[in-house]
């Protein structure tokens, strides 16, 4: 089973910065056209199905503005 992951933004607490988009080796994320109440473009997953979660995208948040979530297993034996 491959593993996946799920990528949840705090959407007051991203500033649109784009380091997350930058350095997400899946091109999972994406600035949104949408805005948060201080007028920032917030981060969206745009390929929810390819991450693997692999939490480079919450390392580089200045802001920790993002949680990734894992489920299931590699195909390594244990």
């Amino acid at each position: 089973m491959r593993i996946k992951g799920r990528v949840d933004v705090e959407p007051e607490l991203c500033k649109g910065c784009g380091l997350c988009v930058a350095f997400c080796p899946r091109k999972v994320l994406a600035l949104a056209d949408e805005v948060n109440s201080k007028g920032y473009r917030i981060v969206a997953q745009v390929k929810p199905e390819e991450c693997n979660g692999c939490t480079i995208c919450a390392q580089m948040c200045p802001d920790i503005a993002l949680t990734v979530w894992r489920s299931g297993r590699s195909k390594e034996a244990v």
